[in-house]
């Protein structure tokens, strides 16, 4: 009796950590790893909330300051280095070399901001990080958006789409969590920046990879369920930016909102993905026993043809 639980236990662990892995090395997980990778790519469109600080703190005028907001802008609309590098390299090589890179652009940055490297660094100086930080923005664009594209030919408009999508309210995300994790200490975004854009690429590098399968036949319409999720997503944190333009909203507050934001943007989506690669799984186990069947039932005839023989 004992011995028959600890067997259906182990049969049990056993049935978990085959789908575990088959999760992680799925299409579907490659996609909600690409999901999260662009909502936390939205750094350029975060500079009005730490540009005075670069102002105020280094003493520019606001013609530096907009030099500097140029050399952001170019940054992140020249991608050449970042697709060059994916025509050579795998997916791999490109998020980690814009990992890299954001993390020098946007930590040189905070540094010099909070004062902590000594000498005031000189205007071409802060010009040059922040090509840098803006730069490594189209690194995940390329190495992990493209290379989605290439795992769903078929409905590559549609990635294109909610991916480029996210993007856009990356901004708006990644402001929910800065308010809720440092108030209104815009110094301390510049750090998030940093960390965050930085973090999240180099914790699914294995995930992003090129992965050739048969297309389900349902596969419209899970990207349908994630757009209608980030039409929500992208509702909700419109109406919180109308209410607190006209309220003043407390730590725990943010930290509220910020929350709801998480869940509706990780794991809500993560939900629909292991709904979906469960589904996969269980076919291909029952796939597996009908192969295996077909040929059992021929090998039992020839023996029972021999027996009778």
């Amino acid at each position: 009796m004992v011995m028959s639980k600890f067997n259906c236990i182990g049969a049990n662990w056993r049935e978990v950590k085959g789908f575990g892995l088959h999760l992680l090395d799925s299409r579907w997980f490659m996609f909600f790893a690409t999901l999260l990778i662009m909502s936390v790519n939205g750094s350029s469109y975060m500079f009005g909330l730490y540009s005075n600080d670069i102002k105020s703190s280094l003493g520019y005028d606001q013609t530096t300051l907009n030099l500097i907001s140029f050399f952001k802008d170019l940054g992140g609309n020249l991608g050449v280095l970042a697709g060059l590098t994916y025509e050579v390299a795998p997916p791999w090589i490109v998020l980690l070399s814009g990992s890299i890179m954001n993390f020098f652009g946007f930590f040189i940055i905070w540094l010099s901001v909070s004062h902590r490297l000594g000498a005031k660094p000189h205007v071409w100086q802060m010009c040059l990080y922040m090509l840098i930080g803006a730069n490594s923005q189209s690194f995940p664009n390329t190495g992990a958006l493209v290379t989605c594209v290439k795992n769903f030919p078929e409905s590559r408009g549609v990635v294109i789409g909610l991916l480029k999508g996210l993007i856009g309210l990356s901004g708006a995300i990644m402001t929910q969590i800065y308010h809720a994790v440092n108030g209104d200490n815009t110094k301390a975004l510049i750090l998030l920046l940093a960390c965050l854009p930085t973090i999240v690429p180099i914790v699914f590098i294995p995930t992003i990879r090129i992965i050739k399968i048969a297309r389900p036949e349902n596969e419209l319409k899970v990207f349908h369920i994630f757009l209608y999720i980030l039409l929500v997503l992208a509702g909700f944190i419109m109406v919180t930016i109308i209410i607190q333009n006209k309220l003043r909203f407390t730590r725990s507050e943010y930290i509220g909102t910020a929350s709801v934001a998480v869940v509706l943007s990780l794991f809500i989506p993560l939900a629909v993905v292991i709904k979906q690669e469960l589904n996969i799984w269980k076919g291909n186990k029952l796939q597996a026993l009908d192969a295996h069947y077909d040929q059992a039932i021929p090998a039992l005839n020839v023996k029972k043809n021999f027996d009778t023989f």
